[in-house]
């Protein structure tokens, strides 16, 4: 498990106006890297900000402009889960970026803010600001201090994970579902919704998935398909664990396998495929 956390202080209400970043990185639920330099902004210090993180005019007169740390900011964040709280910063790295003509990291990001509010019923709704959450796990830190805010965000989705039991690809999955799933309620058994991509399909999940089998069956009902737990005449698809799907002929696979494979002989059209591949068609259908 690897992400990098990150955090942006701005000099005024424009959100392209960073002055300081702050970003660690973390591999295998320890620190392995942090980074925090200011930045000038090439812009007006508004008072109301300077009040809430100390930083001013004289404070980064010396420091680069974003230009200058762009291709160390694309090392760290390129092809990263890239972990912020709120989408705040992730605007404001992007405007920042447009600001100067520059091209953004490609990276995946994670909420950490959409994460709280499915962990800890008290944040569905309200409160769910990175000091108060903080302040309820008993993690102290230096608010507004950019490099002690990302810390703090990594805090808070590490601290989800173990509440909830979701490794990090199980929450980049979570997150995209609504506040109130409950991953302990109710059968596999979805109805597809409508207006989904493919509605009509019939699908099964069989072998070791990396996320809870109802939370995949959540995701294929948003996809349009309805879910069953075992395969029948019915059955159009078959989602195998990736581990799972490796495995050789034979007893070897699951009995679900080997009675989708039998009706594919006899005629029946059934795609298998494997779990990744199904989080692909999840992954597309959420930017059409």
């Amino acid at each position: 498990m690897e992400f990098v956390a990150i955090d942006f202080e701005t000099a005024n209400a424009d959100l392209a106006s960073i002055c300081q970043i702050g970003l660690v990185r973390y591999k295998e639920r320890l620190i392995s890297d942090t980074w925090k330099t200011y930045i000038n902004p090439e812009d007006e210090f508004d008072p109301i900000n300077i009040s809430i993180h100390g930083i001013n005019e004289d404070t980064v007169r010396e420091a680069p402009t974003l230009p200058k740390v762009a291709d160390q900011l694309h090392r760290h964040l390129s092809e990263a889960i890239v972990v912020c709280h709120t989408h705040f910063d992730r605007v404001a790295l992007t405007q920042a970026f447009v600001k100067y003509g520059l091209q953004m990291p490609k990276c995946t990001w994670l909420d950490s803010a959409r994460v709280t509010r499915r962990a800890w019923e008290n944040f569905a709704w309200r409160g769910y600001g990175l000091d108060n959450v903080c302040s309820f796990l008993g993690y102290h830190f230096s608010h507004h201090d950019a490099l002690e805010d990302a810390k703090a965000a990594a805090f808070v989705l590490l601290s989800a994970m173990d509440k909830i039991g979701l490794d990090l690809t199980g929450w980049l999955d979570r997150v995209r579902l609504p506040i109130g799933y409950s991953s302990e309620s109710g059968g596999l058994g979805r109805v597809g919704n409508p207006e989904g991509s493919f509605y009509g399909e019939v699908m099964v999940f069989t072998g070791t998935l990396s996320i809870p089998r109802k939370l995949a069956a959540d995701m294929a009902s948003k996809l349009g398909c309805e879910v069953t737990e075992g395969v029948n005449k019915k059955t159009t698809m078959l989602v195998v664990g990736d581990q799972d799907i490796k495995k050789l002929a034979g007893h070897t696979k699951s009995s679900k396998h080997r009675k989708a494979e039998a009706l594919i002989l006899e005629g029946q059209a059934i795609k298998i495929l494997r779990e990744s591949d199904f989080r692909q068609l999840v992954n597309m259908a959420e930017i059409e």
